[in-house]
């Protein structure tokens, strides 16, 4: 059994407690998603179910904002049961040794009218540095937050190596991955 846990934790410095509201990611309205070029023709989407993590937000102050969420990879769904299983072995993600991705923010800041999300993603047993543009919605009554968070990745810079040739010269599955993460999260 494969899993693969994204975590995406925002984390607030004592001093700016009291600004800060820390919320706890919903796993029931949140979710990660992915594209791959398949075969050099067409993009493949799937995504992981189960997102959990918390996040703290000070609309006034970014810079003590973090987000630390967890994914966990066995939840993969690419509507292709066959294609699930084999994402999940050894080939890819090998669930049963790397359950979970995660995420933790070291950096959070507006550039222009996008935000910024800078952090550490774990995958694969491999940690590389990432950056994320955010979108971010809140309610009036700050009991509960959204926010979409969108980014690239090279797969071969995590560990996942495995493809095949095909006969015109391509590779099956592409390298880069684009990664889209909605999160609804609720207030402490």
């Amino acid at each position: 059994m494969v899993k693969l846990s994204l975590v995406l934790t925002m984390a607030l410095p004592m001093a700016a407690a009291e600004y800060a509201a820390v919320y706890t990611i919903d796993a029931a309205h949140s979710a990660a998603s992915f594209s791959v070029r398949h075969m050099m023709v067409n993009t493949i989407r799937g995504q992981f179910a189960k997102v959990t993590g918390k996040v703290v937000y000070d609309a006034a102050n970014l810079t003590v904002s973090k987000v630390e969420a967890t994914i966990d990879v066995s939840t993969i769904d690419t509507r292709e049961p066959k294609r699930d299983a084999h994402l999940r072995s050894p080939d890819f993600f090998d669930v049963a040794k790397f359950p979970v991705m995660t995420f933790a923010s070291t950096k959070l800041w507006r550039d222009g009218e996008t935000v910024k999300l800078l952090g550490d993603l774990t995958l694969h047993g491999v940690t590389r540095t990432i950056t994320l543009d955010v979108t971010m919605l809140q309610t009036a009554e700050e009991k509960r937050i959204g926010a979409t968070a969108t980014g690239k990745l090279s797969r071969r810079e995590f560990g996942l190596l495995w493809n095949k040739v095909i006969e015109t010269g391509g590779v099956v599955v592409g390298d880069e991955i684009g990664v889209t993460i909605k999160l609804e999260a609720a207030r402490m």
